[in-house]
C-alpha cells in the first residue's frame, strides 16, 4: 500500500524516545520530512541523527521546545516553516502528567498537567490548521491513553484531560472535515516505553513486588500475551496521518493488544 507519504511535511512532539520517537522514524521510512522536537537539545540531536542514519533520509530536522511554553511551540513552527516549507501533518505528544489519585495530587499538579497534555496541543492545532486548510490536506493525531476508554486507578490527571483531548479531536473534526483535514486520537495500552516502566514502578512499591512480578500480573490480562512495541503502535499513527486515510476522522482509538473490555 501506498501511504503517499513522500515528501509530507511532519512535525512530531516530544520525540526524543518512546512513542513520539518511534513514529517519527516511521514517517522518516515512508520518505516524509520530519521535525522533532524535545526540552533537551542534546538528546532530541543525538535523536535526529539516529534517524536519518536509520531511515536513509536527510530531512529530519529538530527543534528544542518545551511543549508547556508557548513562545517554545511558536518557535516550532517557525522552523517548521523555515525547514519544511509548510505542515501537513501533526503528531501531537507529551510526556505522561504526575501520578496519583485526587488526594494526592496538588493545585500545580493540576495546572502543569493542563499546559502540558492538553493547552500544549491546543495551541500546536491553533497554528498547524491555517496551513492544512489554505492546502486543502491536512492530517491530526493526538496521542492519548487508554484511560479514554476506561478510567486508571491512580492517574486522576490522565484520566481528565486526556478525555478533553478526546472532545477538542472530535470538535475539530467536526469544524474542518470539509477541507480535508482529518484529526484522530490514539491511546497506548502498555507499550514498552520509559512511561510504562515508571508506572511498572510505582505499582511494584506499591504491592511490594518486583517489577518483572508485575508485568508478569499485566501480561496475563493482555489478550496477545505481552507488551507492544512503540514501532507497532506508530504504524498505527502514521496510517492515520497518510492519503490512505481518506475518511475515518473524529475517532478514539486504542492500540492495547486487546485489553479493555469496554465498547
Amino acid at each position: 500500500m501506498d501511504l503517499g507519504l513522500q515528501h509530507k511535511r511532519v512535525i512530531v512532539t516530544a520525540s526524543s524516545k518512546g512513542l513520539g520517537k518511534a513514529t517519527a522514524l516511521q514517517f522518516a521510512k515512508e520518505g516524509a520530512k520530519v521535525l522533532i522536537s524535545s526540552r533537551n537539545e542534546e538528546e532530541i540531536k543525538h535523536t535526529a541523527e539516529e534517524i536519518k542514519a536509520v531511515s536513509n533520509n536527510e530531512h529530519v530536522y529538530y527543534s528544542v521546545c518545551d511543549v508547556t511554553k508557548e513562545n517554545d511551540i511558536d518557535r516550532l513552527f517557525e522552523t517548521a516553516i523555515a525547514k519544511l516549507g509548510g505542515v501537513d501533518i501533526l503528531v501531537n505528544n507529551a510526556g505522561g502528567p504526575t501520578p496519583g489519585g485526587f488526594g494526592q495530587v496538588t493545585d500545580e499538579d493540576w495546572q502543569n498537567a493542563f499546559e502540558k497534555n492538553l493547552l500544549s496541543y491546543i495551541r500546536s492545532i491553533r497554528l498547524a490548521l491555517p496551513y492544512m486548510k489554505e492546502q486543502s490536506f491536512g492530517r491530526i493525531v493526538n496521542i492519548s491513553s487508554s484511560s479514554t476508554k476506561e478510567v486508571l486507578d491512580g492517574l486522576i490527571l490522565s484520566n481528565t484531560f486526556r478525555l478533553g483531548m478526546v472532545g477538542l479531536s472530535k470538535s475539530i473534526a467536526r469544524e474542518y472535515g470539509d477541507s480535508n483535514i482529518l484529526i484522530n486520537t490514539v491511546g497506548p495500552g502498555r507499550i514498552q516505553t520509559d512511561r510504562v516502566t515508571e508506572l511498572d514502578q510505582i505499582a511494584a512499591q506499591k504491592q511490594n513486588l518486583s517489577i518483572d512480578e508485575i508485568r508478569e500480573g499485566y501480561k496475563k490480562v493482555i489478550p496477545v500475551g505481552r507488551y507492544g512495541e512503540p514501532e507497532e503502535f506508530a504504524k498505527i499513527v502514521v496510517f492515520l496521518c497518510s492519503e490512505a486515510n481518506s475518511y475515518m476522522t473524529g475517532q478514539n482509538l486504542v492500540v492495547d493488544g486487546g485489553t479493555l473490555k469496554a465498547l
